[in-house]
């Protein structure tokens, strides 16, 4: 029965899931709609590292960032599946000031060319959350339902056939905010990634600028993910073979290990770009929607602080 205390939650990725344990811990009654089975968001193909990547405005994504990496952080210690520190090195081939996002997380290490690999001048080391995905999310969605939520697979049709049931919706549509928000503003980006068995590394490495641009290595407990590409307005999710060999031939340029590391998989997910985040209230007839989507590469890297406003919000509705 829906009450003054139900709210619904559109979307079932990692920000749909964070919004929804964050109202369901203030007391209200939580129904998740989406329109894709919670194994088949683009969250699940997530490399999942926290790292402010393509996300805006700066200012309102550093705080988002260091509420998550603690939260996360927090989540860790309480022995939550999925969620592991780990080294991070940002890497440049020419001399750079300190990244934006240290700030958030207490400071990073400076490394020069010893211990770096070939053709880097310089990077910048922190230890942050790596998630892993498949244990992860499926964790939340227990959670949730545990708490008395309901999940429902659907599509709404509009904002306002929500609004006419709900006094309290949450608008973490995603990509599908292009059409459910009618938001030209959203856009893809396009995500391949190619998952390796782990030989033993430990560390995670990316190069957004440099000569093997765009290059990355994530690894989780059994395996690596490996990365990608971050192609604006490409709706093509096939995975495609010469990207696939690029992505493996620098990422095992990055680490040697990973010559021996066998191929399990190749993905592709469309990130849902934007140029800021959306975060804001709107009052529809009777009801309220809180719009949350837009949040690039960085997902898992604002979710759990996007959620904290979000519940600001709520509360002052």
């Amino acid at each position: 029965m829906v009450t003054s205390r139900s709210a619904l939650v559109i979307g079932c990725g990692i920000s749909g899931l964070a919004c929804a344990r964050r109202l369901q811990a203030a007391g209200y009654h939580v129904t998740i709609i989406t329109r894709e089975a919670p194994r088949a968001t683009t969250s699940n193909v997530a490399a999942a590292l926290w790292y402010p990547y393509r996300c805006a405005p700066r200012e309102k994504a550093l705080l988002w960032s260091k509420a998550t990496f603690e939260e996360l952080l927090r989540q860790h210690r309480d022995g939550v599946p999925g969620v592991t520190p780990t080294t991070f090195i940002e890497l440049f081939d020419h001399d750079r000031p300190t990244p934006w996002w240290a700030e958030a997380t207490g400071g990073v290490t400076r490394l020069t060319v010893n211990g770096l690999p070939p053709g880097y001048a310089v990077g910048f080391a922190a230890t942050v959350p790596v998630v892993e995905t498949p244990l992860y999310l499926p964790y939340l969605v227990e959670q949730f339902s545990a708490a008395g939520g309901t999940l429902q697979i659907g599509e709404l049709a509009s904002l306002d056939e929500a609004c006419a049931t709900y006094p309290l919706v949450i608008n973490c549509s995603g990509l599908g905010a292009r059409t459910l928000a009618n938001d030209p503003e959203v856009f893809p980006i396009r995500g391949q990634v190619v998952r390796v068995s782990n030989p033993g590394v430990r560390r995670a490495l990316t190069d957004d600028e440099g000569p093997r641009r765009i290059s990355y290595t994530i690894p989780r407990q059994t395996d690596v993910i490996l990365g990608g590409t971050a192609l604006p307005h490409v709706w093509d999710t096939t995975p495609d073979a010469a990207t696939t060999e690029r992505i493996l031939r620098h990422c095992r340029e990055l680490e040697p290990a990973l010559a021996s590391a066998q191929v399990l998989e190749v993905r592709v997910g469309l990130r849902p770009g934007r140029t800021a985040v959306r975060l804001e209230r709107e009052r529809r007839g009777v009801g309220v929607v809180i719009h949350n989507y837009g949040h690039g590469g960085a997902g898992f890297t604002l979710a759990w602080g996007c959620a904290d406003e979000v519940l600001h919000l709520a509360r002052a509705t």
